[in-house]
């Protein structure tokens, strides 16, 4: 089993900034792909973003692209997400995620292990 614990999230003004983290614990073993996922009110859980095991490798989902950036420490088991350049539009709840295949994914589906979920709030 794989723990999943993620920072809290916050009250953020548009244009403004913020760093989730989450820490991985338990039989995480090596070369998981981690990924964030978001969920709005009345919407289904959406991709963000996920960075493979070396950390050189990353991709984004459209609506993100430019504005945040995902990023791993692997002697902490940590992933980080630093949104910067806030809308109203990325208040959601946001999670991580473990994916223990062997390629990347964008699909939630493909992950074994999922955090709580924190709350993002942008305001206008």
């Amino acid at each position: 089993q794989v723990q999943l614990v993620e920072s809290a999230g916050g009250l953020v003004q548009v244009g403004g900034s913020l760093r989730l983290s989450c820490a991985a614990s338990g039989r995480t073993g090596s070369n998981y792909a981690m990924g964030w996922f978001r969920q709005a009110p009345g919407k289904e859980r959406e991709f963000v973003a996920v960075i493979g095991w070396s950390g050189v490798s990353t991709l984004y989902a459209d609506s993100v692209k430019g504005r945040f950036t995902i990023s791993r420490d692997n002697a902490k088991n940590t992933v980080y997400l630093q949104m910067n350049s806030l809308k109203p539009e990325d208040t959601a709840v946001y999670y991580c995620a473990v994916d223990k295949g062997v390629f990347m994914s964008s699909r939630s589906s493909a992950y074994d292990y999922w955090g709580q979920g924190t709350q993002v709030t942008v305001s206008s």
